[in-house]
């Protein structure tokens, strides 16, 4: 026999086996591959498939009968192609054979140039029999092309038409160009979508792919066990279906695209490039914005106009549109022009009619790959879900330079913080450097960080300003007046402005135009102790009319306050600004301060915040604890968006290459300044405010209200999402109706029809506001001893009158009737301070009949009650409680008693879910009076659109007890009863008393076996870290505090604070290595005085 016989008969023994199925057929090609994977037995199999090829044609009668089908893909038809015209390639029934979309796909990736794929890495998805990944090979010579597809057979195919390409009839190899064979060049491997270059590490540049749009979608493909020995059917099947992708592309079929680019966006290199096969069936806009709100810039390669196969069924298409404004398109036959609906083409489809799509190739590139792929990245991990309100598409690239980079700065914080960190009032560290880097960097302003205060709004800045000064006579631009109270607008007390008997609530406040020659006018007529002007647009590029001012408010002793918000410009290459061209080179004097809200941003026009800037250490210092007292903290995200903005246009530059001269704040030498008022100074002396930290002096704070709990993971991603989205609808931002039910459901609060809400960055801020409302009122704040110490700190810096009412430590140092009558007998108009359900700061509850006891005497005596419920959610020890249910009794006192009783609820959610994250307060008003009282004091800052969208989310998963969040927050409640157990145990082993706490985050202790003992400090100098001496403190009441930071780093409230005699105040929700530190800290102390005594 000879060797062409016996290759004959092999020929003919193969074809008996193709024939009797399309398994036995596989099985058959099965062997073929494992030979020539062999290189010994390469050539012989490689011209066996020759004889194969040369006994069968490329019909579909071959397809049928034997179950496999050789035939020649034309590449190229016209003269001018340099490599070969055709590729030779075989299919079975199993995988997804080559048709119009995929040679459609092909022309568009011919609509490159050649540039677009020589020497890169490459991918191609789905890639079925291989024959575009080999094509693709042949004709621009990639370093290395993967084809990868799901479906294993089509793999084991694509290895064989790569060996049918590779070696010729004779077995032997066909080299390049470059003399390298496609082996070279060309690998497959079974993967779904990209795991395979994922899993092993592969970077990317470009990634191909034609993938199907799953117009039936089969929840139950996926579940199947995906392997070679399958059905058929069910193999052919992951060609053209797939099981939802979780994806909101995947109501129009596109689900499966859209994690393809999802993936991709993780292996790509940022300056790779992606090019997909689209059907247009869901509309060119669907098509398009898939890409462009995953922050790709999209090109269209190609388009032309397929025939709609007679086997898709586009039903689920139908029911879409039945169920939704969308409508797909659809053309009838491949001439028509004007697009149907899915409607219309399935009828028309079922009459008979031939429908055609449009096949668009997409080419698309990521804008900002480095910033896309960290948002990828934190989506990845745990966010999916709020993948679908990720939104990159910008008509404006001013818009995407400024978003992208905060999403990405955005999610590596919420990926790698487990909690936001400790930030002194006066500003985030970071964020003043940055301030002071930019003014270095591009204005050669030598500032530093303890220049700059910060501040949640510009509005807020002024009114902060004038408050800490309380002039009796302050002129202000016009401009700037909107957000002062109206009081300050309307009063006339002009004259005597001198005289020592002129209260110091009495505020004028006098509008004067933007223009620095009328301003001076009135400066020099008017003598105002402040003024705070802006510079008209036309003065602004020069510094005369700046200087102008302060030589004119120098000379009459006026505080000057300069806005330049208006002409401060966030940008590489800012404007000439007159007033920073006078501080590059002067230093600005004592008696000024400048002001500046940003506000210019491209994406968040309603996010603000505002920094001041003065060269004198007293004002810094005054400022940054006027802040504190008033303010609490500005929100942290909003100074993370423009330290952001800040951040990148510093990045790029290199270091400081000149040192900068420290300058001293010049002093001014005319008229006598005025100074703080008496009443800032008493607090601002007294109060126990944060403990300004030094350089590496790691304090550990339990001296704030704070929580440091690790945040939810449900809270970081309403954060992203409120950032992610774009356009929110007004009804996605009205957090009112989640509140209403909020307080219903926890406190039984009724809420009037005329309820008046008002929301704010924090509840302290709603506070101070109420305080001025009693002050306006004539009235006088009565707080229970033991009460909230900021509270008590602030409303003494307002000018409020202040009545303590004592408390008993037999009932825990809780407001009773006895003592409230007692007080209320002797006040006239009383406003009630009242913290509960749980009391801040000792931890304990109010159950509902102590509460309706308390509200029934308030009633009694016409009080104004507030409610403070902002440390109220995480009870712990709560046996025999029962929470509140105020609606009954209030309805009760309300149609019974004085016309002037009326209780208001204060509250936030800071604590109990956004666990310092997001800060937010709330404020419920029910009587008309209050309201219009409420409302002449407009310098709130309010929480942003995008924090209103996150409580909202928050709040509605709360209402639905999503099972994460509840376990959340239980998980925080755990963890505040372990550590409020543990710290009673410290304390109590070292000597304190405590009051042992039911909730919340603060607790009270009296260190009795310390109080007249001494001890000895070692102070350490800020340079060397060596001992430089010791200090002797005699323990009371009034030094317990200093002597513990001093002596162990650990920040408390003392008796001073809390306003319990003796009784100091620990917060609990700290980190977790920070409480560990507190509780050595406790111990450390303990040593030290024993040691001593």
């Amino acid at each position: 026999m000879t060797a062409a016989t016996a290759m004959a008969e092999a020929v003919e023994e193969f074809l008996r086996k193709c024939e009797a199925s399309g398994d036995e057929a596989y099985g058959a090609f099965r062997s073929v591959l494992e030979k020539l994977e062999d290189p010994s037995s390469r050539t012989q199999a490689r011209v066996f498939l020759s004889d194969l090829q040369k006994r069968v044609d490329d019909s579909d009668e071959c397809l049928n009968k034997y179950h496999f089908r050789i035939q020649d893909v034309v590449l190229d038809q016209y003269e001018g192609y340099q490599g070969r015209k055709k590729l030779t390639m075989m299919v079975i029934p199993s995988i997804f054979i080559p048709e119009d979309w995929s040679f459609t796909f092909y022309e568009g990736l011919n609509r490159h140039p050649d540039s677009i794929l020589k020497d890169k890495t490459v991918a191609e998805l789905g890639c079925g029999n291989g024959w575009i990944t080999i094509a693709i090979a042949e004709k621009w010579l990639p370093s290395k092309v993967y084809g990868l597809d799901i479906n294993p057979r089509a793999i084991r195919i694509s290895w064989i038409n790569l060996y049918l390409n590779a070696l010729d009839e004779k077995g032997q190899p066909i080299y390049d160009a470059e003399k390298k064979t496609l082996l070279d060049r060309v690998e497959f491997h079974e993967s779904d979508l990209l795991a395979y270059c994922r899993d092993h590490d592969i970077q990317l540049e470009r990634i191909v792919g034609c993938i199907p749009q799953i117009l039936n979608p089969n929840p139950d493909a996926m579940s199947k066990i995906i392997t070679e020995n399958a059905s058929e059917e069910f193999l052919y099947s992951l060609s053209n279906y797939c099981a939802l992708q979780g994806f909101v592309e995947d109501q129009f079929g596109l689900g499966l695209i859209a994690r393809a680019v999802e993936e991709g966006i993780g292996v790509i290199k940022p300056s790779g490039i992606m090019i997909f096969n689209m059907g247009g069936r869901p509309g060119q806009g669907v098509c398009k914005r898939l890409f462009e709100r995953r922050g790709f810039r999209v090109d269209k390669l190609w388009q032309t106009k397929i025939l709609q196969a007679s086997d898709t069924d586009i039903s689920a298409l139908v029911e879409i549109e039945k169920n939704s404004p969308h409508r797909f398109e659809f053309f009838m036959g491949l001439s028509g022009d004007l697009p149907i609906c899915a409607r219309t083409a399935w009828a028309y489809g079922k009459a008979g009619g031939r429908i055609s799509h449009a096949l668009s190739v997409y080419s698309c590139q990521l804008r900002q790959p480095n910033q896309v792929k960290k948002i990828f990245k934190f989506l990845k991990n745990g966010f999916h879900e709020i993948s679908s309100s990720l939104d990159l598409s910008f008509e404006d690239d001013s818009v995407a330079d400024e978003k992208i980079p905060f999403l990405a700065y955005l999610a590596s914080v919420l990926k790698e913080r487990s909690f936001f960190p400790y930030e002194p009032p006066a500003g985030s560290k970071r964020f003043r450097n940055l301030i002071a880097d930019f003014m270095k960097k591009y204005h050669h302003i030598p500032l530093n960080a303890d220049n700059v205060v910060v501040f949640p709004s510009r509005a807020v800045a002024i009114e902060n300003a004038l408050r800490l000064f309380s002039p009796r006579l302050a002129i202000v631009d016009e401009r700037l007046t909107r957000h002062l109270p109206k009081q300050w607008l309307t009063s006339l007390t002009i004259k005597g402005t001198d005289t020592e008997n002129s209260s110091e609530h009495e505020l004028t406040v006098i509008e004067a135009p933007r223009q620095s020659d009328l301003m001076v006018e009135l400066i020099k007529k008017l003598k105002p102790q402040v003024v705070i002007s802006g510079i008209g647009d036309f003065e602004a590029v020069t510094s005369s009319a700046f200087v102008h001012l302060l030589d004119v408010t120098r000379e009459v002793g006026s505080r000057l306050f300069l806005d330049i918000s208006d002409h401060f410009e966030l940008s590489s290459l800012p404007s000439s600004n007159g007033v920073l061209k006078y501080l590059a080179g002067n230093v600005l004097p004592s008696h000024a301060a400048v002001i500046c809200g940003l506000v210019k941003n491209q994406v968040y026009s309603d996010l603000e915040v505002a920094f001041l800037i003065s060269e004198e250490e007293a004002i810094f210092k005054a400022l940054s604890k006027t802040v504190e007292v008033l303010e609490g903290t500005t929100a942290l995200i909003s100074q993370n968006y423009y330290g952001c903005l800040f951040h990148e246009l510093l990045a790029f530059q290199l270091a400081e290459r000149h040192t900068h001269k420290e300058r001293d704040c010049e002093k001014a030498k005319s008229t006598e300044m005025i100074g703080f008022s008496r009443s800032a100074i008493s607090v601002l002396n007294s109060a126990e405010l944060s403990i300004t930290e030094t350089p590496n002096s790691g304090l550990i704070h339990m001296d704030v209200d704070q929580s440091f709990l690790p945040i939810p993971s449900l809270v970081k991603a309403a954060i992203f999402e409120s950032f992610a989205r774009q356009n929110m609808s007004e009804s996605e931002i009205d957090v009112t109706p989640s509140i209403q039910q909020y307080i219903k459901s926890n406190f039984g609060f009724p809420i009037d029809i005329n309820a008046e809400f008002i929301y704010a960055d924090c509840s302290q801020s709603l506070f101070n506001k109420l305080v001025l409302c009693c002050i306006l009122e004539g009235g006088t704040l009565c707080f229970p001893a033991g009460s909230n110490g900021n509270y008590v700190s602030a409303a003494r810096f307002l000018k409020a009158n202040i009545v303590n009412i004592p408390t008993e430590s037999e009932v825990g140092f809780k407001m009773t009737e006895k003592t409230l009558v007692t007080i209320l007998e002797t006040v006239k108009k009383p406003w009630v301070y009242i913290s509960g359900p749980t009391i801040n700061p000792t931890g304990l509850l109010y159950s509902n009949k102590e509460i309706e006891n308390i509200l029934t005497v308030c009633a009694k005596y016409g009080a104004r009650v507030v409610i403070d419920t902002a440390f109220s959610g995480l009870e712990f020890n709560y046996e025999g409680w029962g929470g509140w249910d105020l609606e009954g009794c209030l309805s009760k006192l309300y149609s019974s008693t004085n016309s002037s009783f009326n209780v208001s609820l204060l509250g936030g959610l800071s604590l109990k879910m956004l666990t310092g994250a997001l800060k937010f307060g709330f404020l419920v008003l029910n009587h008309p009076q209050l309201v219009d009282a409420f409302s002449s004091f407009p310098g709130l800052s309010k929480p942003h659109s995008t924090v209103r969208y996150a409580i909202k989310k928050l709040l509605g998963l709360r209402e639905r007890k999503a099972r994460d969040l509840m376990n959340a927050v239980a998980e925080h409640i755990r963890n505040l009863e372990s550590r409020s157990k543990r710290l009673k145990e410290a304390l109590e082993n070292c000597g304190w008393e405590v009051v042992q706490s039911c909730g919340g985050v603060s607790m009270v202790a009296k260190p009795s076996a310390y109080l007249n003992k001494t001890v000895k400090i070692s102070r350490h100098s800020s340079g060397s870290g060596e001992k430089t001496a010791t200090e002797q403190i005699k323990l009371d009441d009034s030094n317990i505090r200093e002597a513990i930071v001093k002596a162990t780093g650990l920040c408390i409230n003392s008796g001073s604070w809390t306003g319990i005699p003796g009784y100091c105040r620990f917060t609990i929700a700290l980190e977790e290595s920070e409480f560990e530190r507190a509780l050595d800290c406790i111990a450390k102390f303990e040593s030290i005085v024993h040691v001593v005594n």
